[in-house]
């Protein structure tokens, strides 16, 4: 999924801590989140790429360099929040036997999973501070239990036994650059193919926008083929909003196209890094960014660029390389 969660495989592996949700709607974080205050964000230059990272790139320089290098915060949402913790009932219930895997078990680990996530995530009890009498907060559960028993209509999760949930994965290209991130489930079967599973609480995008929507499981095939150097046999994206399931049958000719699209990606994010010109993009999706205030497309300033940049020699610009330290 992709989400924040990604943020913690970059931060587990000594790159970038990336603190921000994911653009409501999109891909649910999780309660492994890492939660940095403003005192402790430092700024470091990006070391690894993950699904989420890239897309912002490629959505908006400027908000990737927001999220990766300045780490301002963003608040949560409710559709994010929620994302989360729908993912985190459907983690849970395969500690279940087989049988015991019911939609009334999945819907009973809602309440316990919402008070965990609070406990590890405490400014999400924001969503819900001028709702006194609860009712938002009960209508929200609700909506929370409805996704979690559409799953049941488009799974079956008494014939399912994945072989990892919430896999965090990261493998090296021969470039350097490091690709990481959490994989929901991985099926093995008995032949030994691999399906790659992603719940999505949205819904399912128009059939013009569904290569977007594959780019985050490319990616993660592609650093299955290159960890296990096993294509996998099916990529499912599962869309509890509108309870539609899209699947993919990658070949490696696919993977290859992905990492080539990734190497381009990172020496763009890598010269940014080096110059400082981080270009804003606007599109519609800018009315959902949390950073307006600092963004010149609406009057705002960024922040003053924490990396070092080499000046411009002979009075020339140049495309610059870092500087020390």
């Amino acid at each position: 999924m992709e989400t924040s969660t990604e943020g913690a495989a970059e931060a587990a592996g000594g790159g970038v801590a990336d603190v921000a949700p994911p653009v409501v709607g999109e891909q649910a974080a999780t309660a492994q989140d890492v939660t940095v205050t403003a005192e402790a964000r430092v700024a470091i230059a990006p070391a690894s790429l993950s699904p989420s990272r890239a897309s912002d790139f490629m959505q908006c320089p400027l908000l990737y360099r927001f999220r990766v290098i300045d780490r301002l915060p963003e608040k949560p949402s409710e559709a994010a929040t929620r994302g989360t913790l729908v993912h985190a009932v459907l983690e849970r219930l395969f500690d279940a036997p087989a049988g015991e895997r019911t939609p009334p078990r999945a819907k009973s680990l809602i309440p316990g999973q919402w008070d965990r996530l609070r406990e590890s995530r405490p400014e999400v009890v924001e969503l819900f501070a001028d709702d006194p009498e609860g009712e938002r907060l009960t209508r929200w559960l609700g909506e929370a239990e409805q996704l979690v028993e559409r799953w049941f209509s488009l799974e079956d999760p008494t014939r399912l036994e994945p072989a990892e949930r919430e896999l965090f994965v990261e493998a090296e290209l021969e470039s350097g650059l490091k690709l990481r991130g959490i994989i929901d489930r991985v099926d093995v079967a008995p032949t030994g193919d691999v399906r790659i599973v992603d719940y999505k609480t949205g819904k399912a995008p128009r059939p013009e926008y569904a290569e977007g929507a594959l780019f985050q499981m490319k990616f993660y095939a592609l650093v299955v083929w290159r960890l296990k150097r096993v294509v996998p046999r099916r990529l499912q994206l599962v869309y509890l909003g509108s309870g539609d399931v899209l699947t993919y049958d990658p070949v490696l000719a696919d993977l290859e196209r992905v990492e080539r699209k990734l190497l381009a990606l990172w020496e763009a994010i890598r010269l940014a890094t080096e110059t400082g010109e981080w270009r804003p993009r606007p599109t519609k999706l800018c009315g959902w960014c949390d950073h307006q205030a600092h963004c010149p497309e609406f009057g705002g300033t960024p922040p003053p660029y924490p990396l070092p940049v080499r000046a411009a020699e002979s009075g020339q610009a140049q495309q610059g390389r870092m500087g020390p330290g």
